[in-house]
């Protein structure tokens, strides 16, 4: 059975990450990690939150906890965003159509989007 440090190793590795950068990326040194991984300590609860975070899973993943609604090894904040779509039928719409909208049509659509956003904080900065 694989322990939380065997998990941790194995993302880590799956996403072509160093140790120094994910210790980086979760706010612990590289001592730290080096023992998690090799099972000669357990994180907290806190810093298995931040290893999830640098990681892009969730802490269930991490954990071991197999969850029949996330079996795509989605993240919280992709959780979030799933229900939102799936709740709201104009922003299921959008996701609708895009699922067929050739690739051109979609970059263009980001650029659109961060043009608008840029345009936003422009006006909030002049207020």
């Amino acid at each position: 059975m694989q322990t939380i440090g065997d998990r941790i190793k194995s993302r880590r590795i799956e996403l072509n990450m160093t140790q120094k950068e994910l210790s980086e990326k979760a706010q612990i040194t590289e001592a730290t990690l080096s023992r998690y991984e090799n099972n000669l300590r357990e994180p907290k609860a806190e810093i298995i939150i931040n290893i999830a975070k640098a990681l892009n899973t969730s802490t269930d993943k991490l954990m071991g906890v197999s969850s029949p609604s996330n079996e795509y090894d989605l993240t919280e904040e992709e959780l979030e965003i799933l229900e939102q779509i799936k709740n709201d039928p104009e922003i299921s719409i959008l996701f609708h159509d895009l699922k067929s909208a050739p690739k051109k049509k979609i970059k263009q659509l980001i650029k659109t989007w961060e043009f608008l956003n840029e345009q936003f904080d422009e006006m909030d900065d002049e207020e």
